[in-house]
């Protein structure tokens, strides 16, 4: 896990290494353990190191392999690497390291682009090639490694955060209507290639991008499951269902532990990251540390989920951290989390994981986190409705987005309307596609490959990589991802939802986290915005620099700051605190 960074050059100049250093330099709380550069004519790497795997030196990025004529800067982990390396060794190639950066290098060699479909991982990275000049971008399949992109004629510039894009001081800032809608709309969710600035694009998950010397590209997307039983799948049970995905989550846990460091688990108390725990005490792992944290109450909302960890970390004895952040602690920290978000990032959990890394980092450097299982599984109380709709598409807006375009039409200042609902539009697109016939899987594939990349899967890289933590995702493991698209939706949406993953469950942890009701990562402070919290958003909207942008009508402020604790979403967020953080953002970043 580290964070990368470059520049290619289309017009005849040198990359430039101060710039890259810039670049770099904005990376280093994603790398803390080391820092490097290759600059090669109008192509040039930065990267910052995390050492997990492969701890010497011999593994330092960019990586130069000379013999095959090829540069790499890597960010993540591909978790098969020891059983590639295996096969490489077979046909001959020969390794001067001993991890996964090296075997990236030799796979690509030997099967070129094509390599990414046999990585089982999480993965963003840039390869050269010296002696054609082609430079080729990828990234994994549910996006967990982010990889950030800005392209002229003149040159490209890519980063693992937008921040880093910035620090080149030549981009274009401005606001992207197009992406703003889906802010206010899509619940904070803006899909690649777009985001808030203009200037700045993001690689499609499970994309590869080939770049020529010239500066033209095509892009390949390498794995686009269908959803819905495939041919042979109505013999299965419902305890064959059962038993594939717990043999398959058995797999995928166990493959995020290959690290040369500890690894830990973020224990919020619910089922998915307690069934991690279960299954790692299960394969023989102890003196497992676990970590989790709480709020302040607030409004009569609980700010904790300590009830379940404890539980958890007593039925299995692990070494149990639990973190309190008091509302003061939170108020001092949220500048700090804000500054680290790629994104203006809307929920509630930023903060949280925020502090529970810088909490976790002080312990160990990598952790596993159940993050996906809802997107995947189908967890939420949006999917039930789906089924059998007539209108799908107007089911899942009604439940999921924030506001409809009329609504947005009356509090956005016109100027910064995008002209039509683009929200809308492309919910309706991603529901036409072919591969999902089932309106539940239409809605599950949209979210595991939209919503899910650029809202939880985001917020936990974003959060962890500010303090130097690797998250690994076992739910987002791409072959149980697979498996879990083809079980029937009505498997999938008994027993309130994720009904086939809880009964694996059952096989492994106590019934009580599994039948509770479903929680959330609880800050109440931030949805019922009251005291210095609302002093604080009003200050920011009406700044100087907020009225110059002059994104929201005064009377929508208004009302807003006369009625915080009223106006709050259909997923139960604060209305206030999306426009604000938004502002908040934009000025963290100097924008």
């Amino acid at each position: 896990m580290c964070g990368i960074c470059g520049e290619i050059r289309f017009d005849g100049r040198m990359a430039s290494p101060e710039r890259i250093e810039r670049m770099g330099n904005c990376l280093a709380r994603r790398g803390p353990d080391g820092a490097g550069q290759v600059v090669r004519g109008n192509v040039g790497f930065g990267h910052r190191r995390l050492k997990i795997i492969d701890l010497s030196e011999k593994a330092q990025q960019p990586m130069v392999d000379a013999d095959l004529g090829l540069t790499l800067a890597f960010n993540g982990c591909i978790y098969n690497y020891p059983a590639l390396r295996a096969e490489l060794l077979d046909m001959g190639y020969r390794f001067f390291s001993h991890g996964d950066t090296e075997v990236i290098a030799k796979a690509y060699h030997a099967w070129g682009p094509s390599c990414v479909e046999r990585f089982k991982g999480m993965f963003a990275f840039a390869i050269h090639e010296r002696d054609t000049g082609r430079v080729m971008l990828a990234r994994d399949r549910f996006g967990i490694k982010p990889l950030y992109l800005s392209q002229t004629p003149e040159r490209l510039y890519f980063a693992s955060s937008l921040q880093s894009i910035l620090r080149t001081g030549d981009v274009d800032t401005s606001i992207d209507r197009e992406a703003l809608h889906h802010y206010m709309t899509f619940h904070a969710v803006v899909p690649a290639p777009l985001t808030i600035i203009k200037g700045v694009r993001k690689l499609p998950p499970a994309t590869v991008r080939l770049i020529e010397p010239d500066g033209s590209f095509e892009d390949t997307v390498y794995w686009n499951p269908s959803y819905g039983p495939q041919p042979g799948d109505e013999a299965m049970t419902a305890d064959d269902w059962r038993d594939a995905v717990l043999e398959s989550l058995r797999t995928a846990v166990e493959r995020r532990m290959v690290a040369d460091v500890p690894v830990g688990v973020l224990l919020s108390g619910g089922v998915d990251s307690s069934l991690i725990v279960g299954l790692l005490a299960e394969a023989g792992q102890t003196g497992l540390s676990t970590f989790s944290i709480g709020f302040e109450d607030a409004n009569g909302e609980v700010g904790n989920e300590f009830e379940y960890s404890d539980l958890i970390a007593r039925h299995y004895d692990t070494k149990h951290h639990k973190i309190f952040v008091p509302g003061s602690e939170l108020m001092e920290n949220l500048p700090g989390a804000i500054a680290a978000m790629s994104e203006p990032m809307v929920s509630y959990d930023n903060i949280g994981f925020y502090l529970l890394s810088r909490e976790v980092s002080k312990h160990i450097k990598v952790v596993q986190s159940g993050q996906g299982a809802d997107e995947v599984f189908g967890g939420y109380h949006w999917y039930p409705p789906l089924a059998g709709a007539n209108d799908p598409l107007a089911s899942y807006s009604k439940a999921f987005f924030d506001r409809s375009d009329e609504t947005l039409r009356r509090q956005l200042s016109p100027e910064w309307h995008a002209g039509s609902d683009v929200s809308l539009d492309f919910v309706r697109t991603h529901f036409g596609l072919p591969g999902a016939d089932d309106p539940v899987d239409k809605a599950l594939r949209l979210d595991s490959r939209i919503m899910l990349v650029d809202d939880p899967v985001k917020r936990v890289d974003n959060m962890t990589m500010a303090w130097g933590l690797e998250a690994r995702v076992p739910f987002l493991d791409h072959e149980l991802a697979e498996l879990a698209a083809r079980i029937p939706s009505a498997e999938n949406l008994r027993q309130g939802g994720k009904g086939v993953l809880k009964e694996a469950a059952r096989q492994v942890i106590p019934s009580e986290v599994i039948d509770r009701k479903k929680g959330y990562f609880p800050v109440p402070q931030l949805k019922y915005i009251q005291g210095p919290y609302l002093d604080m958003v009003r200050d920011t909207l009406t700044s100087d620099k907020a009225r110059q942008r002059q994104l929201f009508r005064k009377d929508y402020l208004d009302d807003l700051f006369a009625n915080p604790t009223d106006r709050i979403t259909p997923l139960r967020g604060s209305e206030l605190w999306q426009v604000a953080l938004l502002e908040l953002w934009l000025q963290s970043q100097e924008i």
